[in-house]
Order: structure tokens, then sequence, then C-alpha cells
């Protein structure tokens, strides 16, 4: 196991939620990703708030579990009575000139939604970030998702740009809002 593997299996915080819920965050595994599949689903069918319009197949779950390891990115899964109910990831640039910089994206299926996890899926990701070198963590969030925005930039994350109208959800345009958090500013 190398070093890098060894820290990111380290990555573990065990938190109480709002509500006196024991809550895990803890790197993904191969054995997390049909219940990754079912919160992803969930929240597809239900939500606005989520850039997909389908849950990944197992195999491909699977295969972006892999992915994400041997590519030195994050894939946190948010643990609740032994399952994961949601999710948060850092994927770095691709490009050698990139790799300073890294795309969030994070969701929460219902049974982590209201338990005041957002606080501490921030931290555990920032945390990440400042352990494996990043400069810059982009993400992407509708102007709508109110409670999203403030977390943001609760945690030193700054408007980068806007996208007018970037989405049509539910018979509803939405802007779409670019945000960043830079290290050693």
């Amino acid at each position: 196991m190398t070093n890098t593997a060894r820290t990111y299996e380290r990555l573990v915080m065990n938190i109480t939620a709002k509500d006196g819920t024991n809550v895990i965050l803890r790197p993904v595994r191969q054995e997390d990703a049909s219940d990754i599949i079912t919160a992803a689903d969930d929240i597809i069918r239900g939500g606005r708030f989520i850039q997909k319009e389908r849950a990944r197949t197992l195999e491909e779950e699977q295969s972006f579990i892999r992915d994400v390891a041997e590519k030195d990115n994050m894939y946190a899964g948010v643990v609740i009575d032994n399952r994961v109910r949601g999710i948060a990831r850092l994927v770095r640039g691709e490009l050698k000139m990139k790799r300073h910089t890294a795309l969030f994206r994070t969701w929460l299926g219902k049974e982590a939604q209201g338990k005041g996890l957002g606080n501490a899926v921030m931290e555990y990701t920032l945390n990440w970030g400042k352990i494996h070198g990043l400069h810059k963590i982009n993400l992407t969030v509708f102007a709508s998702n109110k409670v999203a925005v403030k977390l943001y930039e609760k945690h030193g994350f700054v408007t980068e740009g806007v996208q007018k109208e970037q989405a049509f959800i539910n018979g509803e345009y939405d802007d779409e809002i670019f945000m960043a958090y830079f290290y050693n500013k």
C-alpha cells in the first residue's frame, strides 16, 4: 500500500449529528456501490439539486470507485447505520497543468438530510484537499439552492461567475453559480 493510499484510508471522521445520529465520513469502498446507487437514484427522482439524470449501474459505480482511488481523488461516503447515505467527491484535473485543482460534488440522501452534516462534509473535504496539496477546489451550484450557497460561502468559497438560466428544471430556469476555494490565500 502506498503512502497516499494509507493516508486516504486514515481519513475517517466520526460525527454526532444534531439529532443524535452517529455518522461516519470515510473513503468509499467497493462494497458501498449498491448503497450509493440506491441513494443517488432517490435523489435523482425527487430532487432538483443534483446534476445527474440516472444513477450508475453497479459495474459503473464499482469501476468509478476503483478509478477514484487509482487517480488519487477523494470519494467519501456519509455512513449512517452502516450504509452510505450520501457522498462527497473531489476529482483532480486530468492534465498535469490542472492537477492542483479539483472539482467538488456532494449530495445527501433523505436519511442524511436535515442533520446538520454539511459543515462536517466541508471540513472533511477541505482537510483532504490540504493534505493532498490542492491549491483550488471548484464547484457549481444552482442559485436556487440557497442553503448550499450559504454553506459554501461560510467555508470560504467565492463566486467566480454565474451562467444565467443555465439549467431548466421542473419547468423553471435556474442560474448556475461557479464557486472556488483557494488554499494559501
